[in-house]
Parts: C-alpha cells; structure tokens; sequence
C-alpha cells in the first residue's frame, strides 16, 4: 500500500476514533466539547461543520506504523495514537496561550476567540481525554501491564513535554542561549512526543526490550530533525503555506536554532533584535542577515544530520514489508516539508 493511501487510511480511522473521544457534550458540557472540536477543525466558530484545515497527524500515524511494522494488527494502537494526538493538541492550546499566538493552521486560535481562561480549561479537558483514550487500549485486547506501561511512558513524556515548554518561556529573556540549551529543550518539547508515538506503537506490538530502544532513537532523531525543519519554516515560510503570519518567531525574539546561531554572529543582528519594537521592514531584514551568516544552511544540515540518524535507527529496528519502506518515505516526506 503506498504511504499517501496508508496515511489515508490511518486519517479515516483516526479522526473517526478521536470524534468517539471528543464527542459533541452533553447538556451543560456541550460549548466546551464544542471549542475542542473547533480547534481540531471540524466546526467553525459558530459551531458549524466546515472544512477547515487540521493537523497533519504525523504522531498517530508514526504509533501505527510502528505497530504494523512490529508485526502487529495496528488497529491495536488506534487509541493510542488518539491519545497522542490529544496530547498534542493540549500542547497547542497552552502554547497558543503562553505564546500570544492570535493564528493557528490559518484560523484565529482557542484564546483569541473564547479568552484565556477558557482556552486553558479547553486544553486541560483535551490532556484527561488524552488519558481516558489510551486506557481504551485493553479494549483492543492489549494486556492490562502493558497498558499500565503504556501509561507510564505517557506521562513521562508529558513531564518531558511541559519541561521543554518551560525552557522555552525562559529563553525568551535568556540572551546568551546556547545551540546545545536550545537542543536539550526541543528534545522535550518537541522530540520526545515523537520518540513516545512511536515507542507506544512498537510497545503495544510486543517489541523486545532492545527493538524499542531502536524505535525511541529513531522518534528521538526524527522529532529534533522535524523540529529544526519547523525552525526554518518559522522565519522563512509561506504564510498561506503555513498559516502562520510570516515574522511571527522574529517578532517575538524566539530563540529558534537559526536565530541563536544568527545571534552569535554579533552585528547588525544583534543590534535589531535588542530594539522594544521590530518593524515589517526590520523582519525582512533580519530574515536576510540571518541568511547572510549562513542561519539557515547550518540549520538545514543539522535537520539532514538528525534525519540520518533517524534512518540508521529504523534500519537497526530490522523491520520488512511495507511498514519498514512507509517509515522510511514519511520520514523523507518530513525533512522536505514546507509547512
């Protein structure tokens, strides 16, 4: 089956799975279940069908292959990669939040529509959803220790998750972050969630302890590559591409990997990105300065450097069949995307 048709399939399953979790409410519970359906994409604002752009559930659908290419049925895995996609999502509101970001995947976020207060219980009720759906695992006859593995290891990286998300607040006031601080925190924030979808995939397959060290290693490598391509495409991007503002990172001083290898250079550069306010004009150049030092080629190989590790590791895993080649092609899919 070829990975588009694989990946297809997966939607369809998915998407059906994580509806079944986060229903339309009952009474009295109906516009909060409502707002987290918004956020998924499934309603406008007004709670009405649409057809808006969603996530592209790359997490839930490393679980399953993972599953698959372990030798097991994925249907198996289907709650958990709902739940990681839950917890992901979670992780999107509270950053929307925390980061003032008024866009999401072209659509104003949970905050900037229902208030902070709201967005934050929003996210939270998507964390509980996200534990509630992996508890469904004994329902697909998955052994009752291996849930309470599966558990473990979420919450884990849910603790890995958050304490990346601390980092990175702290950065922002932080002028002298290093390339290898700025490493440390995406292996929480953003790679170990990716590392944790596929590790449960090959958990729920009964893979041997040494088979899921190579599949943590390949979501670690994957997740850090995914991350600093995700880099790139925060000061370079499309805006109708991304549906992000273009200069959104610039702006608000993050400190992704092109800009603190940017920063080091001195200059110009650092002298821009000191001022209270950064014009549409300063963006643009700040966008070239960056470009000028070699900001964003440094930035693409180490994505290069993290990607063949990544397929070093799926090789070590000793997969075959067609799970084996879809992981290979989705993870080359990653490294050139452009939103």
């Amino acid at each position: 089956m070829a990975l588009e048709t694989q990946m297809s399939h997966y939607r369809d399953v998915l998407e059906e799975d994580m509806r079944t979790v986060v229903h339309e409410g009952r009474r009295g519970e109906r516009d909060l279940f409502q707002m987290l359906r918004y956020h998924l994409g499934w309603i406008d604002a007004a709670f009405e069908p649409c057809a808006a752009r969603s996530g592209k559930l790359v997490r839930p659908t490393l679980c399953l292959l993972w599953c698959d290419g372990c030798g097991e049925d994925w249907t198996r895995a289907v709650p958990a990669a709902t739940a990681i996609e839950l917890l992901h999502n979670f992780s999107l509101i509270h950053d929307d939040i925390e980061d003032r970001d008024e866009m999401r995947r072209g659509r104003p976020t949970l905050w900037s529509i229902w208030g902070e207060a709201q967005a934050i219980n929003g996210g939270d009720t998507l964390f509980a959803l996200a534990q509630l759906a992996l508890l469904r695992l004994e329902e697909r006859g998955v052994a009752p220790m291996v849930v309470l593995d599966a558990v473990r290891l979420f919450n884990e990286t849910s603790v890995a998750l958050t304490v990346g998300q601390h980092l990175d607040i702290g950065f922002e006031q932080d002028d002298a972050v290093s390339a290898e601080e700025y490493l440390a925190m995406i292996e929480g924030k953003t790679a170990a969630l990716v590392a944790c979808a596929c590790e449960l995939g090959a958990l729920v397959a009964g893979a041997s302890t040494a088979q899921r060290g190579h599949v943590h290693s390949f979501g670690l490598h994957l997740g850090l590559a995914f991350q600093l391509v995700d880099d790139v495409l925060g000061i370079w991007g499309d805006e109708a591409v991304t549906g992000k503002p273009v200069g959104a990172d610039i702006r608000r001083r993050k400190k992704t990997l092109p800009m603190i290898y940017g920063l080091e250079q001195g200059g110009e550069l650092r002298r821009l990105m000191s001022r209270e306010r950064i014009s549409d004009a300063e963006v643009g150049r700040v966008r070239y300065l960056l470009d000028d030092v070699g900001s964003r080629e440094y930035t693409e190989e180490l994505a290069r450097v993290h990607h063949e590790a990544a397929l070093d590791a799926l090789a070590q895993a000793d997969l075959s069949g067609a799970a084996a080649a879809a992981l290979g092609e989705l993870s080359g899919k990653l490294l050139k995307r452009r939103r």
